[in-house]
């Protein structure tokens, strides 16, 4: 950590040409005798991703940034402060620190924040960091956080862990114990020193496989961003065996879009099936992932076209936590119909149980993509493919 960086010219050096060429910047002769060409670049490439994921950091004064991995790595602002309400108390351990974006906030949640990071240098730039935002509860440790834990021999309210996804051997790897740490692994060890745990992993993870491979889940929290998938939160209590709860968050810009029930409820729900109504939903991102298809039906009042398409339609317009749309037309899959209908047009194209896939779709009816058309290629519940044409609710 050259600290030289955060000097006030240079700070501002950065900040002036943070939108600049960095390949112009990166070849011209240096700027500064104690900082290269090279550090500022990556100063500026890192804090150009933090525009959006981490606005508090973009904005504060004298923030040093690590390498673009350990940003894009990092959880963003709005999924760290989102995990942080779920928990409280008196003392956390962050296992794996990293840049310190999850300490950060549940140093606002908790009394004292202790950050582990085995990289001596992040853990540097962390603490620095930490000073610049005049955070005075949060102690990092360069170190282990599995050492950290035992040598403490002290307990914590929570515990937080976001194993790394990447393997020395593997490279990225989607199930826990190929993670490091090894969570399941250790999980009786962790539960010696706190009867709380939070688990973030990658919404990559198979669900089923994760419970499979941990004990004492309690819930279960998939969440996303404008409809894009974030992370897997596990949250786990010494000893529980009850039902496991499974919240859907979808955080947008204006509302959060939320669905919670019980792991087991989607085995018993009965969903009902109709050919395409008034009304057309798309869940969001967050029900895809958790599998609550049937559920979905039951809850909103609501039929799936088809067993195995996740589109839902009704007669009457619902509150629904994904898009809604109204059927304008429904149209049969014939590829002449097709191409007559939506000569000089641009689309939206979608598939959900259908064989051929958007760019094939595009390709054969020589479709564009834009405007304000959406259709959606499907299989209703006779075994029919279908084109809905629909509008935005």
């Amino acid at each position: 950590m050259n600290k030289h960086i955060l000097n006030r010219a240079i700070q501002d050096f950065i900040d002036s040409n943070i939108d600049k060429d960095t390949a112009k910047l990166l070849f011209h002769k240096p700027f500064f005798s104690e900082v290269s060409n090279k550090e500022i670049v990556e100063q500026i490439e890192a804090k150009k991703k933090c525009r959006i994921k981490l606005p508090n950091w973009f904005i504060s004064k004298d923030i040093y940034y690590p390498n673009k991995l350990s940003i894009e790595q990092t959880s963003s602002e709005t999924t760290a402060e989102y995990k942080s309400n779920l928990i409280q108390g008196n003392t956390l351990i962050d296992l794996t620190g990293g840049f310190g974006v999850d300490s950060y906030y549940f140093s606002k949640r908790f009394n004292k924040v202790i950050h582990c990071e085995m990289d001596s240098e992040l853990s540097k730039i962390a603490s620095s960091n930490f000073g610049a935002l005049k955070i005075d509860n949060i102690t990092t440790m360069d170190s282990d956080g599995l050492d950290v834990l035992k040598e403490s021999k002290r307990r914590y309210d929570w515990i937080y862990v976001d194993p790394s996804r990447r393997h020395e051997a593997k490279g990225k790897v989607f199930f826990l114990k190929d993670c490091t740490p090894n969570v399941p692994h250790h999980l009786d060890d962790l539960f010696e020193y706190s009867s709380n745990i939070m688990v973030k992993t990658s919404p990559l993870l198979d669900i089923k496989s994760g419970i499979k491979e941990l004990h004492s889940v309690k819930s279960i929290q998939i969440v996303s961003t404008n409809n894009e998938l974030k992370e897997l939160l596990w949250i786990l209590q010494k000893d529980y065996s009850g039902p496991i709860e499974v919240k859907t968050v979808n955080i947008l810009k204006k509302t959060t879009e939320e669905f919670v029930f019980n792991l087991d409820d989607e085995t018993h729900a009965k969903a009902c099936y109709s050919m395409a109504k008034t009304f057309l939903y798309v869940p969001n991102s967050t029900i895809f992932k958790s599998g609550a298809f049937k559920l979905i039906s039951q809850k909103y009042d609501i039929s799936k076209l088809h067993s195995n398409t996740h589109l839902y339609t009704s007669d009457r317009l619902m509150d629904f936590p994904g898009r809604r749309f109204k059927i304008d037309k429904k149209l049969p899959y014939n590829k002449k119909l097709l191409k007559k209908e939506f000569l000089n047009y641009k689309v939206n194209v979608s598939t959900r149980n259908f064989p051929d896939s958007v760019e094939l779709i595009k390709k054969k009816l020589n479709l564009k993509d834009g405007g304000t058309i959406y259709l959606f290629f499907t299989t209703n519940v006779t075994e029919h493919k279908e084109v809905l044409v629909c509008s935005r609710v």
